[in-house]
């Protein structure tokens, strides 16, 4: 089990996106429900795939690169393609995700997740999470956002108008759950995923699951290496995703798998709306200003 953090860019905004790492000083805690209302937002400033942390530590050719991003022909094209399939307006897939941090010895630990995303824009989502972290599930209807836990049977609920990428902002920034990977497959990737980058080309093809991708190498500021492998084709479906945090100890990074695309399927609104449970209770939580009052960062 681990404690599930969030974190800013140097804009103060929220993004969802791999998660960040603990360091060696930080425990692992299940996510607790009932302790929403009232636990501070646990923010961390480090490095992401959506931050701009800085160049210490790059070598000094990538950090005069970083006023121009020099990006391949091969590996531009290959991130529009997939962009633009990622962009369907109905999708479904799966993601298995493997995370590693260190524990309060130094020890690199592993923990896994099940993700079963299903989407309809611009306002509907559903994502099912289980893995050694718990298992919690998101429902967006386009008006609220809810996020059940099995493991505790209780839920809480937001207003959110504003559309997917407003919804799973509202979550990490109210109740403090990380749903990885919501700015992959929720906005454009060039306002996530390539996001700082200071360059990256083609590795080259492989085979994954029988099919033959291509292998893209990115590097981003503060320190963020990314690979990425995408179908040899048109639709440039992604198959599998690596970062790698190279300026934190032990060098930690994040995998995920991707499975079971599906841009045909067409999903009643009742999938994306949340039934409660009989027994389930729901968390009553405090005004957005609450925490501000006790100090919060």
């Amino acid at each position: 089990m681990k404690n599930i953090v969030h974190f800013k860019d140097l804009e103060g905004r929220i993004h969802l996106s791999e998660p960040v790492h603990r360091t060696a000083n930080e425990r692992a805690a299940p996510i607790n429900f009932a302790s929403f209302a009232a636990r501070a937002r646990h923010a961390v400033l480090l490095t992401s795939l959506s931050a701009c942390a800085g160049l210490g530590g790059l070598p000094t050719a990538r950090a005069e690169e970083a006023v121009k991003p020099a990006i391949s022909e091969d590996a531009g094209a290959a991130i529009a393609q997939m962009d633009k399939s990622l962009s369907a307006p109905e999708s479904s897939f799966t993601a298995r995700t493997e995370r590693v941090y260190l524990d309060e010895t130094g020890q690199p630990l592993h923990i896994f997740q099940t993700m079963n995303v299903v989407m309809h824009r611009p306002d509907r989502l559903k994502i099912e999470v289980a893995g050694d972290d718990g298992s919690h599930d998101l429902f967006y209807d386009g008006k609220s956002v809810s996020i059940f836990s099995s493991d505790s049977n209780s839920y809480a609920v937001l207003a959110a108008p504003g559309g997917i990428a407003s919804a799973a902002n509202e979550v990490m920034d109210k109740l403090n759950i990380d749903f990885p990977l919501v700015n992959f497959f929720a906005v454009s990737t060039d306002q996530s995923l390539l996001q700082g980058v200071v360059g990256g080309w083609q590795v080259g093809t492989s085979r994954i699951d029988g099919v033959e991708c291509r292998h893209l190498f990115f590097y981003k500021r503060g320190g963020i290496d990314l690979e990425l492998w995408v179908e040899n084709n048109g639709s440039a479906i992604p198959h599998r995703l690596i970062v790698t945090y190279r300026l934190l100890p032990g060098q930690p990074n994040f995998t995920a798998e991707f499975t079971d695309w599906d841009s045909r399927a067409h999903p009643s609104d009742s999938v994306f709306a949340f039934q409660a449970p009989a027994a389930a209770k729901q968390i009553d939580l405090a005004p957005a200003s609450a925490p501000a009052q006790q100090g919060r960062p």
